[in-house]
């Protein structure tokens, strides 16, 4: 089998675009690219890829699925061959293995330190209310023109004085001290003392793609030279820096959006520049861009426009580090803001059209910034002029697109004014010497992969679903309007054998059908969406806010119900295994979607990917918002599921009592069915039905 952590990198690197774009020519059209479907024959393309979801849609055949589902349709393999052929594609070694126990402790243990990680998020979080943490702390967030939703919507928070209070308040809400230790919340010193990393600091804390807490930085707001002005979380098995960027999960449905990412060094950076309403924006924290950061951002866009301040550091900064992101393939361009300014100040200072005309004005291609930057530093001299040529030609060797490779050695020789070949020779041998370098790199590590792997056989591949997904599929939700509500008393069909739809799901009971594929639609679109009802809502509970997921789970299991029909009941099951493994929202869909199960592969596919186009701009701009959309059908939904449940106990009820040959237990069933119908009532009551 493939272990799960190479189908992670595989899903991780594959490119909804880039994987589709080697069968077909995708145009662009706006934040997504149409094309004529390779699947059937059409001369109006009607077969769209989404990069922000990871999915394409034909709306012709009708054809969809995720990168690894477009390979196994079009090229007729396995789950397991798809996944080769991406790894194939995309240099990533793939060593087959047994799933073991210890990997399966290994997954439970990665949730335990995500949990402990929530817990001191909204530990620090809820410090920031105490006296310490009002008048310092929250003053700071204050003094540097943070508003209190920002500072509540990006977590901020405040870790106190007393260097064992995180330590003390985690151990006695029950998590382990390992786990605290593990995520380098906690130190234990020989003497056995346990204290906490973060004290007397403001907290910043760093969230994963999918939104979960995976580590904090600590700023001291002392003057005291002998301490570190920031403390870092360690790396852990849920936090490796290289492969993180602040603010991402708040940032990544703007940057698919507008097709572009803007980077920044700084937490405050970032939160400066979204408080003014520019959202796509992420910080690398002030280290160099990685391979891995920077594939992060790949799968939102192509285009990156890196912000530097105007002194001589950042104009030096903005030539360091580029060349992975080109690379990477990868279009850079770079903005210098006002000597003097960072982001943090420049958005402060300046509205947010300013801001955007300041970039859109001075945001200047990569390659074209630093000729003329280094064609200014050579003057006239000659020796200086042939070394920056040289730079330039091995700057474009770079690029990894033969076309804009050619494109940029054009323009770059008509500034030298000398021979385009000269300059097109010298980019040549740099780029054949930095792939044999690569490919020696890549033997050497293949070497050793198979040295480790030597010591044990290799089982029989056996296929496998995991990976990662698009924020949020789907652009309108009309699953999420339940089914006309009718009078009470309608009648209820009788029993019909298990069918299968063409889509492979299997339906037992059509009654309650729709009901669960509603629910379930709800569940797999916005399981991780916060449920904030009103004050006045019996759902309302003071201090606690429940997710989607949760709360229709535990109206469920309050009510010892589920579902009926196969396909929707395994999907269900199957989502919330996941769930409690710990896994992201994100992550959950993939598995579904990508499922060796065809029933709940297929129900992942009917709910997650959208059946029709919503063409006219402005009834796309005049849907409800998702959040009150949720807080108001699902109650409802629930409900309208719940009443049709006792509708078919009242069928059985009623056949029931026509079979029973004795007094006693007519008695019996005409007590329950007064039961049932007293419940009936009070549900159509609470729905409004007449």
């Amino acid at each position: 089998m493939i272990p799960h952590e190479t189908v992670d990198r595989i899903l991780d690197a594959a490119q909804i675009a880039d994987v589709v774009g080697d069968f077909v020519t995708l145009k662009r059209r706006g934040a997504n690219f149409t094309a004529c479907c390779p699947f059937h024959n059409e001369k109006t393309p009607s077969f769209y890829v989404s990069p922000s979801k990871g999915i394409y849609k034909c709306f012709g055949c009708g054809k969809s699925g995720t990168a690894v589902g477009f390979v196994m349709e079009h090229e007729r393999l396995s789950y397991a061959e798809a996944l080769k052929y991406l790894a194939k594609k995309y240099n990533i070694e793939v060593v087959e293995k047994e799933v073991s126990a210890e990997e399966l402790a290994l997954r439970q243990r990665n949730e335990s330190l995500l949990l402990v990680s929530e817990f001191a998020g909204k530990f620090f979080q809820d410090s920031l209310s105490t006296e310490d943490g009002r008048t310092i702390g929250y003053a700071y967030f204050r003094s540097r023109g943070l508003e209190d939703e920002t500072i509540r919507k990006y977590g901020l928070g405040w870790a106190p004085r007393n260097r064992t209070s995180l330590s003390e308040a985690a151990r006695a809400a029950g998590y382990k001290e390992e786990f605290l230790i593990e995520t380098g919340l906690s130190i234990k010193y020989d003497d056995g003392r346990l204290v906490d990393r973060f004290h007397d600091r403001v907290i910043f804390p760093i969230h994963s793609v999918s939104g979960r807490v995976i580590a904090f930085g600590g700023r001291t707001l002392r003057t005291d030279k002998t301490v570190a002005k920031y403390v870092n979380s360690p790396e852990t098995e849920i936090y490796v820096k290289s492969r993180s960027l602040y603010g991402l999960y708040f940032a990544k449905s703007e940057i698919s959006r507008l097709d572009r990412c803007i980077l920044v060094e700084g937490y405050l950076d970032v939160l400066s520049m979204h408080q003014l309403g520019i959202t796509n924006v992420v910080a690398s924290s002030g280290t160099s861009l990685t391979v891995e950061q920077i594939r992060l951002i790949r799968k939102f866009t192509d285009n990156i426009t890196i912000i530097y301040d105007g002194d001589g550091a950042g104009i030096k900064a903005a030539l360091r580090g580029i060349g992975l992101v080109l690379k990477e393939g990868m279009n850079v361009n770079v903005v210098l803001l006002p000597e003097g300014q960072d982001p943090d100040d420049f958005a402060k200072s300046h509205t947010e059209d300013e801001v955007r005309e300041h970039i859109a004005a001075n945001s200047r291609d990569f390659i074209d910034f630093k000729t003329d930057l280094l064609l200014d530093e050579a003057g006239n001299d000659p020796l200086k002029k042939a070394t920056l040529i040289n730079d330039i030609a091995d700057t474009i060797a770079m690029i990894p697109d033969a076309i804009v490779r050619a494109m940029y050695v054009r323009r770059s020789a008509e500034k030298f004014a000398i021979d385009e070949k000269l300059l097109m020779d010298r980019t040549g041998r740099t780029r054949s010497e930095m792939l044999a370098a690569e490919k020696k790199q890549m033997d050497r590590e293949r070497q050793k992969t198979a040295a480790s792997a030597s010591t044990s056989p290799v089982p029989v591949p056996v296929p496998d679903d995991a990976g990662y997904v698009p924020d949020i599929p789907g652009d309108a939700y009309p699953e999420y309007i339940p089914d006309g509500i009718p009078a009470a008393g309608y009648d209820i069909p009788a029993p019909v054998p298990a069918a299968e739809t063409e889509d492979g799901i299997v339906i037992n009971e059509p009654y309650l059908a729709p009901c669960e594929k509603e629910l379930l639609g709800f569940i797999l679109e916005e399981g991780c969406t916060p449920l904030e009802f009103d004050r006045d809502s019996k759902y309302f509970s003071e201090g606690e806010v429940l997710n989607v997921a949760e709360f229709i789970d535990g109206i469920m299991a309050e009510d010892e119900a589920d579902f009926v029909n196969t396909s929707y009941r395994k999907t269900y099951e199957e989502y919330f295994r996941r769930y409690d493994e710990g896994l992201s929202q994100e992550q959950i869909r993939v598995r579904l979607l990508n499922s060796m199960d065809p029933e709940i592969a297929a129900v992942a596919k009917d709910l997650l990917i959208e059946k029709y186009q919503i063409t006219v701009k402005n009834y796309e701009q005049s849907l409800t918002a998702t959040a009150t959309i949720l807080v108001q059908y699902i109650p409802k939904a629930l409900l309208v599921y719940h009443c049709k449940k006792v509708e078919l106990m009242l069928r059985d009820l009623t056949k029931e009592l026509a079979a029973a040959q004795d007094q006693e237990s007519q008695e019996r069933i005409m007590a329950q069915i007064n039961e049932y119908n007293r419940i009936r009532t009070k549900f159509n009551n609470e729905l409004g039905r007449v």
